[in-house]
């Protein structure tokens, strides 16, 4: 059964919240609300850390929300240096026209060294008390939102992070904005590279982005046809590489793709390309690192409908009371989780998965 209750005199669009009751077994359940609330009147976005494609979409989404929810809304350009500067620009349906299809972020971004500073977080509230905005959210990833937490701490302004980032890193989300198209242009890149490698029975080491995590990695690698995925997660040494090419060797196989996740050791494919070739001199070894390459391009339609998602999300948690968390999709829900579990908690990449790759290479060790 559906109820309606008319909220105080808010002189927005919605001026009814609806309650959602399912009756079961003489017991009933809140399933979900919605309400306005009456002292929300103005919100802030802004884009932070490391660009990742269909952060546009979700700026687009946020703003549009907002709008609709009867909300004013600011752009924020530059991160939390822009906080800091007072750089605000007024956000409006038509100034987000356009932008859902494109990469990078039309609110640029950067890393504030001064917002780590408790005087710049200062300078960074004074900013958006003067501007009268009472919500914000902060499109980003680990560092974004361990900034957001600190402001939040020190002055209780309501914020929610929306997980951008192509890492794919950030626990409460099955996804982050970015991830998939990452995927997808590391994937081209794979296939452009088998090509040659496939010509010359080279092995490739191909390196891919994802900080300190192997989802790139793992999921371009068996999209790719990959012989192996080497993630951080599985720490595997240049020794077992080497057992596993001498095998399939054995089976005449020329070529091979060998996925590298970076890590956090500078250079490790090349590190490994270099001792395999050490204990395999007969094999015609190449690195290629594809770099930023991955964060760039247009977002993928994966992509646009999650960035959409957690935009809408995002306005819709602060319109409910939420703060300090950030909106996430798990099991094609949107769900919200505190910012210190999403900084702080790890995302383990599915060794299900991972296994794949060698059952599709006829390996069963």
């Amino acid at each position: 059964m559906v109820f309606q209750k008319k909220c105080s005199s808010i002189e927005r669009k919605h001026t009814y919240m609806e309650i959602y009751f399912e009756e079961t077994k003489k017991k009933v359940k809140l399933l979900s609300s919605l309400i306005v609330f009456e002292g929300m009147k103005k919100i802030a976005v802004f884009t932070s850390g490391g660009d990742a494609p269909g952060m546009n979409a979700c700026i687009r989404a946020v703003v549009r929300s907002a709008i609709h929810y009867g909300l004013e809304v600011v752009g924020v350009v530059r991160g939390y240096d822009g906080m800091i500067n007072g750089s605000f620009t007024p956000m409006t349906r038509k100034s987000v026209s356009n932008i859902i299809q494109k990469g990078g972020t039309m609110l640029k971004s950067a890393r504030s060294e001064d917002f780590r500073t408790k005087e710049g977080r200062a300078k960074a509230y004074k900013q958006i008390r003067e501007n009268g905005i009472e919500g914000i959210v902060a499109i980003g990833g680990n560092g974004t939102f361990t900034g957001a937490k600190l402001f939040y701490d020190e002055y209780k302004i309501p914020i929610i992070g929306a997980p951008g980032t192509i890492d794919n890193d950030l626990y409460g989300s099955d996804f982050t904005i970015g991830y998939d198209t990452a995927v997808n242009t590391s994937l081209d890149a794979i296939d452009k590279i088998r090509d040659t490698a496939d010509a010359h029975d080279r092995v490739f080491f191909i390196e891919v982005m994802g900080r300190d995590t192997g989802y790139i990695a793992v999921r371009s690698g068996i999209g790719g046809g990959a012989e192996m995925a080497i993630i951080p997660e599985n720490n595997t040494t240049s020794t077992e590489i080497v057992e596993k090419l001498k095998a399939s060797n054995s089976k005449l196989k020329g070529s091979h793709i060998i996925v590298v996740a970076e890590g956090d050791v500078a250079g490790k494919s090349v590190i490994l390309a270099n001792e395999v070739k050490e204990a395999l001199p007969e094999l015609d070894t190449k690195v290629s690192i594809l770099g930023h390459i991955q964060r760039g391009g247009a977002p993928t339609a994966a992509d646009r409908v999650l960035a959409s998602r957690l935009g809408v999300g995002a306005v819709e948690g602060l319109i409910h009371g939420q703060k300090n968390v950030m909106v996430g999709v798990i099991n094609h829900e949107v769900v919200y989780t505190s910012l210190e579990d999403a900084i702080e908690k790890k995302k383990p990449v599915n060794q299900d998965i991972v296994r794949i790759i060698d059952v599709l290479n006829g390996r069963t060790y």
